[in-house]
């Protein structure tokens, strides 16, 4: 898709935010079936990027490939300028390309303040070391204070997480994702089983985040990425069909052919 600045004498793309993650030609077979092909994707620092499409367009695929938890068949990927085609997920992890599940399964029995003094851990060197006494894990608490603070958890954080409502443990497995300090960080669906209430805080907390770091995330819920998201890449049998801003993508034929008109009405 032609860029409309594109003629500018390169002014208005040298104002845009680097790439931080990009992938080149991505492709995935299994057993013969082609589940992601030749799928290009560039994702910037300080903005929202929205993977979308009807099912079985190859959005968890995708994920898959870039955080490593799948290795590419053809192509390549590149992290903060760094070849990580045939890194490993940890590796990725480490040099800070995030997804939420990889910390995201909080602990249900202890407060919400302990999971991310937990999930701290791991960035300040300690690596999950729950022997340590009670006061070591003390030297994290005004950094997992402030992360609590940061997605409105604060007031809970002497709650188990067990007694979280479902919304609200979302909120929480984001909080645990940033103690990783991710620069890039990739979400899967954040929205997805919570009411009206609850999309609306954490569609805030992603815009936040994103103030100061890429984000990348699946959604089905098209009125939240009309409202968050930035850039739109949209996927149909494993390949790209369009991609752009929401004005851009939904005027798309293809993209309405795909979504048969179901798209506009959720």
């Amino acid at each position: 898709m032609l860029d409309a600045h594109a003629g500018s004498g390169g002014a208005a793309l040298d104002a845009e935010p680097r790439v931080v993650l990009s992938a080149r030609g991505l492709r995935r077979d299994f057993a013969g079936f082609v589940a992601v092909k030749n799928v290009d994707l560039d994702v910037r620092h300080a903005r929202i990027h929205a993977l979308i499409g009807p099912n079985g367009a190859g959005k968890t695929t995708v994920f898959n490939l870039l955080t490593k938890f799948l290795a590419p068949s053809a192509g390549r990927i590149e992290f903060m300028g760094r070849d990580i085609t045939n890194a490993a997920p940890a590796k990725v992890a480490r040099l800070g390309l995030v997804r939420s599940f990889q910390i995201s399964a909080t602990f249900p029995h202890l407060s919400v303040l302990d999971n991310v003094r937990v999930a701290l851990q791991r960035p300040g060197g300690l690596g999950y070391q729950f022997w340590r006494s009670l006061s070591t894990l003390d030297l994290l608490t005004p950094r997992a204070e402030q992360l609590l603070e940061t997605v409105g958890l604060h007031d809970e954080r002497h709650k188990l997480a067990a007694d979280l409502s479902y919304g609200r443990k979302r909120v929480l497995e984001i909080a645990t994702t940033l103690a990783l300090d991710p620069k890039v960080l990739l979400l899967d669906e954040p929205m997805a089983g919570m009411g009206h209430e609850d999309v609306g805080i954490v569609a805030e907390i992603i815009r936040g985040v994103a103030r100061d770091r890429a984000v990348l995330m699946v959604e089905h819920n098209l009125k939240v990425v009309a409202d968050l998201c930035d850039w739109i890449t949209v996927l149909q049998r494993g390949e790209i069909i369009a991609a752009g801003d929401y004005a851009t993508v939904s005027s798309d034929e293809q993209v309405k052919i795909a979504y048969m008109g179901t798209a506009y009405d959720d």
